[in-house]
């Protein structure tokens, strides 16, 4: 991953160094660095949710690499509607039936703020990888708008794991927290598949502009701030042993999702956007799995 020279200050000498003072009126490294930043959010929330936000025109593979960082802290956002709705609708009624519909809405309310798109790659990789057909014609057919037996198959299978999942952990607030965890670490998986070792299979489309753009240090940080959030959240709420639960069902997501990384490579060359969506949903439902399964 490349990463943009402005912002760093440069040699002594130079305006906004340390060896002279800048202009009037010129903007310090650091605020040019926010707007940037927000650009890169925008780009984020553009690519990867519904809300609405401007368009984004002319995309480039640098600023698609900048908004894939972005990502765990998008997962976090949407999560909060789909976990609020979650405590709403669970709230004083304890039974099977509310819990599974409470589940279902939450899960719902995610499909909504993502318009479907990791749904939709789930499907769509689900068809290509089931073919069994040589590469160029398992691409061709994800490419297809067209839905196979093989997407239906994973998309119904993966929805009623994440439901029933969520429904199983405990209501309240250890079900908030399991789903915003889910979330936050299918996001951090798609950080882990567009890492630099990982090729894009086509040259065009979201895989390439998203494909090896991301540094090692950029994912060792976002899967140690994640594991570390969980735990501390984890363990002061409910206690060291649900710290070990959380940090088992991030670790269980992200090794799910390499598991797919790994065949999509295998099989398609690399990555391409659907993987990246199937990805994301991969990973949510073996972390909710880990944690019905510990609670």
């Amino acid at each position: 991953m490349t990463h943009s020279r402005r912002g760093r200050p440069g040699p002594a000498g130079t305006p906004g160094s340390l060896g002279r003072p800048r202009p009037a009126g010129t903007p310090s490294p650091r605020a040019r660095s926010w707007p940037a930043g927000l650009a890169a959010l925008r780009v984020t929330l553009s690519l990867f949710s519904a809300i609405p936000v401007r368009a984004v025109p002319g995309i480039s593979r640098d600023d698609a690499a900048r908004a894939v960082l972005w990502l765990p802290a998008v997962g976090a956002l949407l999560a909060v509607p789909a976990a609020g709705v979650l405590l709403a609708v669970e709230a004083g009624r304890d039974t099977t039936p509310r819990e599974l519909l409470a589940a279902a809405l939450a899960v719902g309310v995610l499909a909504l703020l993502t318009g479907g798109l990791h749904l939709d790659g789930l499907a769509d990789t689900a068809d290509g990888l089931g073919s069994r057909r040589p590469r160029d014609e398992a691409l061709a057919i994800m490419r297809r708008s067209d839905l196979g037996p093989f997407g239906v198959a994973a998309l119904l299978l993966v929805l009623l794991v994440q439901v029933t999942a969520l429904a199983t952990v405990r209501p309240g607030w250890p079900a908030a927290a399991a789903l915003v965890t889910a979330v936050v670490t299918g996001r951090v998986a798609v950080l882990l598949a567009a890492g630099s070792r990982i090729p894009a299979a086509r040259p065009d489309g979201f895989g390439a502009l998203v494909a090896s753009s991301t540094s090692l240090t950029a994912r060792v940080t976002a899967v140690a701030a994640l594991l570390a959030a969980v735990a501390v959240t984890a363990a002061l709420a409910w206690g060291q042993s649900a710290a070990l639960r959380g940090v088992a069902a991030v670790l269980a997501g992200l090794v799910a999702a390499g598991l797919l990384r790994r065949a999509a490579r295998r099989r398609l060359g690399g990555m391409t956007g659907d993987v990246f969506g199937a990805v994301t949903e991969i990973a949510a439902a073996a972390a909710l799995v880990t944690l019905a399964l510990t609670t």
